[in-house]
Order: C-alpha cells, then structure tokens, then sequence
C-alpha cells in the first residue's frame, strides 16, 4: 500500500521494464558527489556504483557482439531488485498510467472485458453506461479485428492495450455473433472508465445490509459512507452490516482510514507506520463523526484480502467494533512510496511497515531474511507476538487477520472448473440469453431441471476432460513408486485402482448438479442484469454471508466474538 496519496501496494507490474540512461547519468556522476571513509556506507555504495560503471564501459566497447544498453542495464535492476520484496518496483514511462489506475480506478477504455479461448477472443462482461454498453455490444461476441487488422490467435493482453487508449479516440471494431456467425462493425469511442470500488450494495436476508468493496482507490471511503447511509434510509430497520472485502488487495492507505470512519468514532487511532527514515513514521487517526457506531457490523476477509483491506479488518477487530468472518487474509503489513527518477520513470519503494492499532503488524513473509538460495519463509507461529484488542481479546501480528469465525472456502470439483476453464458454461449461457428474451428478477431466476437437461445435451460429443484429485495423487504415487523401484510389485493392484477411480463425466455432472446449476445461474444473470445481478444471484449461496448473517442476528453470539475469553 502506498502512503498518503501515492499508489497501492500489490505486484500488479511484471518486471520487464524498460530502462533508458538515467542510472548512466548516476554512475557517471556519483564519485564527485560524496566522499567518504572507506567503512561508511555511502562510500561503499559510490565505491561499487563506479565498478559497475567502468565495468560495463569496458564490456559494451570490448565485447565481440553488441548489447543493447536498455536490455542489459534492466537485468541488473531486477536482480537488484530480487533482493528486495515483491512491491518494490522500477515503474517505466509506458506504465504511468497503470500505475494511475491503481490509485484513482480510473482509464481510458471501451469498459469491457474479455477473454480469450483457442484462436478468438469474446467479449465477456459490459460495464454499465460504458461505450461498448452504449454500442449495443453483448458478452460472447466475438472480436473478429480491429482498426482493420484480424484479431484471430492474438494474444488477451495484446487485445486488451489496443481497446485502452486516451478518452475521445475512436477504435473500428468488428464483432461476429457467437451464434448465427453475421458480422458488425461498430466505431467505439473510448473515454474515461471509472471502476466503481463499492461494486454492490444492497439488503440479503433479514434486515442486514451488505456493502462489497473492491478496492481502495480515490474517494473510496466517501462511496462506502454513502452506500451504508443509503441502506440506513431505505430501511431504518437495517438490523446489522456485512463490510465484504474478500479478494479486496488493498490500496490507498488514507482510504482505510476513511472506510474505518464511518463505524469509528472521530479521533480514533487507525494504523500507524514506521520505517528507516524516521520523520516519515506516521499515524492515522479518524478526523470525521461516524455515521453508526453502533449497528452490529461483519467483515468478510480471505487469503486474498491485503493491505488496506486489511487495515480496515484489524482496525475493526483491535477496536471490538465488528467482528471477522472468513479466512485469514493475506499478510501485507508494507507500505509504498514513489519516488520520481530520471527520464520519466518511478521507483515504488517499500519505505515502512503498518501497525494496526493493537500495534502488531501483520506482515506474513518475512524478505528480510533469506535462505542461502535467496528463498523467504513465512513467519513461524511460535515467533508471533500477542497482543491485546481494546476489551482485552488477544490477537497476534505476523500472519494476518485471523477471523473471529473461521469459515472454511469452498472449493469447486474439477468437473465445475473444467466447464469454466473450458468455456462451456460461458457459451451456454450466451445460447440461453438469445432464446430466451427476458427472465425473472436476477434473485429469482432459478435454472430448471429442464434447463439442466437441455446443458446436458449441450455437453454431448464436447471435451471436458479432467482428473480428479484422487487421480493426481495416484499419479504422484505411481511416479514416486517408479523411483524407488517398487512399482513392479505393486503394479497389479495400482492398476485395480485405477479403474475403480476412472469417473464417469456424466455421473459426474449429476453428482455436482446444485454447483453447476449455480455457475448457470449466474452467469445467465450475468446477460441480463451485469455484475450487480450477478453479485446479488451468488450472495443467496454464499457461506460467509450466511454466516455473517446468522451472527449478526444472534445478538449473544455476536456478542460472545468481542468478549475477551475467560
């Protein structure tokens, strides 16, 4: 997470960067600058910038193929930086505006996005009032080419760039139907997509309002006030609320504590930071009234909830002023600044570490020290330190936010992730939408046994093949057997096995029907209503919001979770 208003944390740049000459300009300068004794720190790192200097002078001149200087010189940075934790970044002019991106959710696009399987590429979600939603355009049609130039084995990533590009430029499109094949072409004008961080907002069973927030860029916190304060006015009853950061990687640290504010109390402590340089250290504090201090609160998290998100949890949870459901999120107790460089380019520089208000921190790898092949470990259980929330409940740094109710994920069966990874339920939905015209509300659509059947059928003479992990591990075992030679003996009754664990793919689908179902349904949703239908359809079947919801309705449980244990 970056401090202040800089940008987030999270390794969401790959390091083939581009560097031009602004470390040459460095090295050629830096012997004039200092000069200092010989055991200071300063003159070590001139000493050991102008070897590099005269070394790779010598090399360029003297080597019997050239070496392209930007090639070469990156390489260097990034072995630098393998010595580094993965959040600290060299950012190259042609990233800016991703990094802008992280900040403010903001880019110049059709608003769209797509996947690509085999040779094409399909459109696979509309943002609302976005250019592609106002070109009429529909998940599942096919991107056939662009500006002229034929889009069939592109790569996504590709794809992706060519649709991003600066608001008010024009992209020609065209589109082929995935099912009657006819083509269109469409001239899109691109604008800037505003990707709202509170995706969802809304009332699930019972009075209890739920609020999904999916990351913390600018003015995060003023749209999740606003959402709850909306949900307070539509139902002055609201008896509890579910805060979902579940796959949120944080953000702006400034917005956590706007988010904290709105169930905290004005001049609260939210999350201090300390690092190297000393007059950075920082503390954040609640400067706003609350809107609720009191409503029964629940933040789901997940292994994927970090930084800020995480900010938020542990504030919560040290404060006693909700409880947490879910997983243990990630562990990203770091903080990250930018520094300008030459030419254009940044540094992101991990410059500090977050505390919570307990004071842990809950950083979970530990890159400050590294095994002698460079490798990093998580922090042992029996090195995390204790610590106590406000009413004495004790809570540990160095691994995350645990929940107060662990709720374990759920995992989909390898048939379900070989009828996403292959396409099949996103295809049949598209086949669904077009004979199909309009459908029931998006919480009471409910896909058919007839509806099933008919998926069924669709399935027939298609490749979804897969292994289960049964299988996996039988395979791990016959190699591992192979090795230590004892596959000869045991090779009759592994093969016995292994026809008893071949599955059969239909009895498979039956036996896995009420997950698949649920997949159709959304995704069908999905045609109809976007992402907040979607969002709404899968909240129905959601663990952790059912057990949010049964927590927030038992007063004596909820009660319990913030009750230091005797």
């Amino acid at each position: 997470m970056f401090n202040y208003r800089n940008l987030r944390m999270g390794n969401f740049l790959t390091r083939k960067k581009k560097l031009v000459c602004g470390i040459l300009v460095l090295l050629s300068t830096a012997t004039g600058i200092f000069a200092f004794d010989e055991n200071n720190k300063y003159f070590l790192i001139v000493k050991n910038l102008d070897i590099f200097a005269a070394f790779y002078r010598e090399l360029d001149t003297y080597y019997v193929d050239d070496l392209p200087p930007e090639k070469t010189i990156q390489k260097g940075i990034e072995a630098i930086l393998d010595e580094t934790d993965p959040y600290t970044d060299f950012i190259a002019e042609e990233n800016l505006d991703e990094l802008k991106y992280m900040a403010t959710g903001k880019y110049g696009g059709v608003g769209a996005s797509i996947n690509t399987n085999g040779e094409w590429t399909s459109i696979t979600d509309i943002y609302p009032g976005s250019p592609m939603d106002k070109a009429n355009v529909k998940p599942g049609d096919i991107i056939e080419s662009m500006d002229g130039k034929s889009m069939k084995n592109i790569a996504q990533d590709s794809i992706s760039k060519l649709l991003k590009g600066t608001p008010g430029t024009t992209i020609d499109i065209v589109f082929r139907h995935p099912l009657t094949n006819a083509t269109t072409t469409k001239k899109i004008a691109r604008q800037e997509i505003n990707v709202k961080p509170v995706s969802y907002s809304g009332f699930v069973k019972n009075d209890i309002g739920y609020i999904k927030m999916t990351q913390f860029t600018e003015n995060s916190g003023d749209m999740v006030r606003k959402a709850f304060e909306q949900l307070k006015r539509t139902n002055p009853g609201i008896k509890g609320i579910i805060l979902d950061l579940r796959s949120n990687p944080g953000g702006l640290l400034d917005e956590a504590v706007i988010v904290a504010n709105t169930f905290v109390d004005k001049n609260k402590l939210i999350v201090s930071t300390r690092g190297k340089v000393k007059n950075w250290d920082r503390t954040y504090e609640t400067s706003g009234a609350p809107a609720d201090l009191h409503i029964p609160l629940a933040v789901l998290t997940n292994h994927s909830s970090a930084s800020a998100a995480e900010i938020v949890a542990g504030s919560m949870q040290d404060l006693d002023r909700g409880i947490i459901v879910g997983q243990r999120s990630y562990g990203k107790g770091l903080v990250q600044t930018t520094r300008s460089l030459p030419y254009n380019t940044k540094l992101k520089v991990t410059t500090a570490k977050y505390y919570t208000p307990s004071g842990r921190c809950i950083q979970a790898i530990d890159y400050s020290h590294r095994g002698e092949d460079g490798s990093v470990d998580y922090v042992a259980d029996s090195m995390r330190k204790s610590f106590k929330t406000i009413s004495g409940r004790t809570v540990k740094d160095g691994g995350g936010i645990e929940p107060d109710a662990k709720v374990d994920p759920t995992y989909l069966s390898p048939v379900a992730v070989s009828l996403l990874r292959k396409q099949f339920i996103f295809d049949y939905a598209t086949q669904y939408y077009y004979s199909h015209p309009k459908i029931a509300a998006a919480t009471a659509f409910s896909f058919s046994d007839a509806d099933f059947e008919d998926f069924e059928r669709f399935l027939e003479n298609k490749d979804y093949s897969y292994k289960t992990r049964s299988e996996d591990a039988l395979e791990s075992f016959k190699t591992t057997a192979r090795k230590e030679k004892y596959y000869d003996a045991v090779s009759k009754d592994l093969e016995e096995l292994e026809q008893k664990l071949k599955h059969d793919k239909k009895q498979d689908l039956l036996k896995n029907k009420e997950e698949i179902k649920r997949l159709l349904e959304e995704e069908i949703v999905n045609r109809y209503y976007m992402m907040e239908g979607r969002i709404a359809k899968g909240l129905q079947s959601d663990n952790e919001v059912n057990k949010a919801i049964a927590l927030l309705l038992d007063q004596p449980a909820y009660k319990k979770l913030l009750t230091p244990a005797k």
